[in-house]
C-alpha cells in the first residue's frame, strides 16, 4: 500500500484514556489507513516519512469551547490553535453564533454582535449553510464545529430587550433554533450575563433546548447566570434545563470568579455528579487559566444594555443616563461583585487614541486620566463603540487544578483562532488564544502533575469527540479522518503569557487536518484543508 504519510517510531495516546503504546501509523486520502507494530511499515511507499521517535501521536486536539465564527475569515490559517494542535474549533458558544439571521438579515445581525464577533467580511448570510459556504469557499486550515446560539436566536426575532417573549416570537426563535441544529448545528448555547441572554428566564431556556431535544447528538451549553452569589445556583440552572428539556448539558468555562466563593468548587461539581447519579448527561469544560477575557460592556449593568449597542451607547452619552450608569457601576459587576481595578487590563481596542492603553489596568487609566475609575470604564466603551476588551484576574489556581481534575472536564480555551499578523496584531488578547493545550500538556502532565498524559489527550480528543457525536474523529483509529498530532512530551510548553501573548508554543512539530498537514517541522504551511462538521444526522 502506498501511504501519503508514514508516522514511524511514535508513541501512539489513541484518545481512548487507555495506556499509550509504540506504533507505525499510516495516512492516505485522508484518513488512519493503518497502525501497525513499531518497525511493520518500515520501508512502505510513502509520500511523507516522518521519524516520531521520541514523539507523541496524538489525535488533533478539539477546543471544546471558542469563538472563531467569524475570525477564521479574516485569519483562515488559526494559526494561534494551529501550533497548539487543535484540529477542530467549536464555535457558536455563550449565545453568540453569526447565524441565524432571521428576518434582519446578516446585516442586522452583524450589527448586533460585530463588537463580539468582529470580522472585516460582510455577514452576507442567513443562516448556517450559508455562513459555512462563505467559511469553506475561503478556505481554513482546521476544522469548525458550529453551536447555535440563544443571543442570535433573541435578536433574530427582535427580542433584545430585558422581555419575556411573545408566543410569536418565541415559536420564531424555535423554529430558528430547530431548523439551524437540522442543518448540521451540535447543539443550542446560552450566555446568561451576556444580554439578551441574559434576559431570558428559564422557561425561555427550556422551551427553545426542548425545540432541538428531538435531533441525535444534540446538547445544550451554557455560559451561566454566574451573578454575585450565584456560583451554584449557576450550575443547578443549567443542570434544570437538561432536565426539563431532556437535553444533555455541557457547563462552559467552569470556575469560581467570586472571590467570597474561592475554594467551594466541590459545591460545583457536586451538581453536576447528583445530575449524572440522576441519568442526566452532564460535562463541563474548563481552561487552565486564572483569569478571564472580556468585553468592558459585559460588566455594567444591564439596563444600560437594553435594545443593543446602539441603544447602550446612546445612554453613554446621555449626561443624566451616565451619571446613573456610574453610580450603579460602581456598586460592583454582576450583581455586586467587589471591583478590583488593578486586576482589570485592558487588552484591545479599536481606535487609534486609545492604543496606548493596551496593557494598562483600569486603576492605571483613571490615575492617568484623573478619573473615577468606574466612570474611565464607561468612557472606555463609549469612545470605543463597544469594542474594548480586557483581561480580569479574578481566580486562583486550586480552583482551576480542582475543575481542571474532575472526570467529566474535557478542556475548552475560550479563546479564538488568530494570527499574530492579522486583525489583532496590535492587541493583548488573553494567552489562552495561543497557549491553553501545549500549557495543558507541559505545566499539568509533566512539570506539576495533575494527571496522566493519557488522561490529558483523552479530555483534549476522545471526550469531547463524545460529546459532539463525532464517530469519525478525536481518535487515532482505523478509518477515522486523518487528525493528527505530533508533540515532544519532554519539551512542549506554552510561551503565551498576559505580557507577551502572541506567542507560539514549543515542542509540537506536525499537526494534521483531514490528512494534510497545517503544521510540519513547527511552521504553518498555509494549507487548508479545513471544512465545517455537521451534526450527525445517522
Amino acid at each position: 500500500m502506498t501511504f501519503d504519510t508514514l508516522i514511524l517510531n511514535g508513541t501512539v495516546v489513541d484518545g481512548t484514556g487507555r495506556p499509550a503504546f509504540a506504533a507505525d501509523v499510516g495516512i492516505a486520502q485522508g484518513r488512519i489507513a493503518v497502525i501497525a507494530p513499531t518497525g511493520a511499515l518500515a520501508g512502505s511507499e510513502a509520500a511523507q516519512v516522518i521519524d516520531a521517535s521520541g514523539l507523541v501521536v496524538a489525535p488533533g486536539f478539539i477546543d471544546m469551547h471558542t469563538h472563531s465564527d467569524v475570525s477564521l475569515l479574516d485569519d483562515p490559517g488559526g494559526e494561534s490553535k494551529a501550533h497548539q494542535g487543535v484540529t477542530t474549533e467549536v464555535v457558536g458558544n455563550c449565545s453568540f453564533s453569526p447565524f441565524p439571521a432571521g428576518p434582519a438579515g446578516g446585516a442586522g445581525l452583524q450589527n448586533a454582535l460585530g463588537s463580539m464577533l468582529p470580522s472585516q467580511f460582510a455577514w452576507e448570510w442567513s443562516d448556517l449553510d450559508g455562513w459555512a459556504a462563505a467559511l469553506e469557499t475561503n478556505g481554513v486550515s482546521l476544522n469548525v464545529a458550529p453551536l447555535v446560539g440563544h443571543g442570535a436566536l433573541r435578536i433574530a426575532a427582535g427580542v433584545t430587550e430585558n422581555r419575556v417573549p411573545t408566543d410569536i416570537e418565541l415559536h420564531l426563535m424555535q423554529q430558528l433554533a430547530a431548523a439551524t441544529v437540522e442543518q448540521g448545528a451540535f447543539g443550542l448555547t446560552t450566555g446568561l450575563t451576556l444580554p439578551p441572554s441574559s434576559f431570558a428566564k428559564t422557561d425561555e431556556i427550556v422551551a427553545l433546548a426542548k425545540a432541538v431535544a428531538g435531533f441525535k447528538d444534540a446538547f445544550y451549553a451554557t455560559h451561566a447566570r454566574v451573578w454575585a452569589g450565584w456560583h451554584v445556583k449557576a450550575v443547578e440552572e443549567a443542570v434544570e434545563v437538561g432536565r426539563r428539556a431532556g437535553l444533555p448539558v455541557q457547563y462552559s468555562h467552569m470556575a469560581i470568579i467570586d472571590s467570597r466563593a474561592f475554594g467551594h468548587g466541590y459545591e460545583l461539581v457536586g451538581v453536576i455528579e447528583r445530575a449524572r447519579q440522576e441519568g442526566i448527561d452532564a460535562t463541563i469544560d474548563a481552561y487552565p487559566y486564572t483569569a478571564a477575557g472580556t468585553t468592558l460592556s459585559q460588566l455594567i449593568p444591564e439596563w444600560v444594555q437594553v435594545g443593543g449597542v446602539a441603544e447602550m451607547l446612546k445612554r453613554l452619552r446621555n449626561p443624566l443616563d451616565r451619571q446613573q450608569a456610574q453610580r450603579d457601576t460602581a456598586q460592583g459587576w454582576f450583581g455586586g461583585m467587589p471591583w478590583e481595578w488593578d486586576k482589570l487590563v485592558i487588552s484591545d481596542v479599536h481606535t487609534a487614541r486609545n492604543q496606548h492603553v493596551i496593557g494598562q489596568s483600569l486603576a492605571q487609566i483613571a490615575q492617568e486620566r484623573k478619573a473615577d475609575a468606574a466612570d474611565t470604564l464607561l468612557a472606555l466603551i463609549d469612545e470605543e463603540d463597544n469594542y474594548v476588551r480586557a483581561v480580569m484576574h479574578n481566580r486562583v489556581e486550586g480552583d482551576a487544578r480542582f475543575f481542571l481534575s474532575h472526570p467529566q472536564t474535557m478542556i475548552g480555551s475560550d479563546g479564538k483562532a488568530i494570527s499574530p499578523t492579522g486583525q489583532y496584531a496590535t492587541a493583548k488578547p488573553h494567552p489562552r488564544f495561543y497557549g491553553t493545550f501545549p500549557r495543558i500538556l507541559g505545566r499539568y502532565v509533566r512539570d506539576t502533575p495533575l494527571f496522566s498524559l493519557e488522561t490529558a489527550i483523552y479530555k483534549m480528543t476522545g471526550f469531547p469527540a463524545q460529546r459532539l457525536g463525532l464517530k469519525e474523529r478525536g481518535l487515532i483509529a482505523p478509518n477515522l479522518y486523518a487528525d493528527v498530532v505530533i508533540f515532544n512530551p519532554d519539551t512542549v510548553i506554552d510561551r503565551a503569557t498576559f505580557e507577551n501573548p502572541q506567542q507560539y508554543p514549543v515542542g509540537i512539530s506536525y499537526v494534521f487536518v483531514n490528512g494534510q498537514p497545517i503544521v510540519a517541522q513547527g511552521r504553518h504551511t498555509g494549507a487548508r484543508p479545513g471544512r465545517v462538521l455537521r451534526r450527525s444526522r445517522g
